[in-house]
């Protein structure tokens, strides 16, 4: 049964520039940088022929290409931090994209995404970091020139239950070219 999300792909060259951004944080277990993403809509675990079903659906998706940006380090967690993620602007194509993929989610029976939706990338999950040295490391590396990148396609990708963080697979990609 295989695990599904969809999402946006990061070039190979933003992410090198994010993976120089590791290090220096207790706790933290970072992302290998061909596993960086933008995660549109999780779905979840799927039997095989309901996955087809969401892979048939999603060519239903005609939107055009945007640019996509990304612009400082932020953290999630509050007091008791659990990733650290470099920020992605929440442009209007991008939030109708997600909109659209949320709505046909729900259309085939999926319950509606519990969190609101805050695009990012994540570079670390954190275990037992404390928030002080988050704050530390966010405070040294925080800041890096905002780097933008053209979304062409979004795709469904599949991971396993038990790894987060990878390794993902790409299973189908849908282009943006309306």
């Amino acid at each position: 049964m295989p695990r599904l999300f969809t999402g946006l792909e990061i070039p190979a060259e933003i992410g090198q520039t994010l993976s120089g951004l590791r290090g220096g944080l207790p706790g933290a277990r970072w992302i290998d940088p061909e596993n960086y993403h933008v995660t549109l809509r999780f779905i979840g675990d799927i039997d095989g022929a309901y996955a087809n079903d969401i892979a048939s659906m999603l060519l239903r998706i005609n939107r055009k290409p945007f640019e996509v940006k990304l612009q400082g380090l932020s953290s999630f967690g509050g007091r008791k931090p659990r990733a650290v993620v470099a920020s992605v602007e929440p442009s209007k194509p991008l939030i109708e994209l997600q909109a659209e993929l949320e709505r046909l989610m729900q259309r085939i029976g999926l319950d509606p995404e519990g969190r609101k939706f805050t695009p990012h990338v994540t570079l670390a999950r954190l275990h037992d970091a404390s928030s002080r040295d988050v704050a530390d490391y966010l405070s040294v590396r925080g800041y890096f020139p905002s780097r933008t990148f053209l979304a062409s396609r979004f795709v469904l990708f599949s991971s396993r239950a038990s790894t987060g963080g990878g390794p993902y697979v790409i299973e189908d990609s849908y282009a943006l070219s309306a």
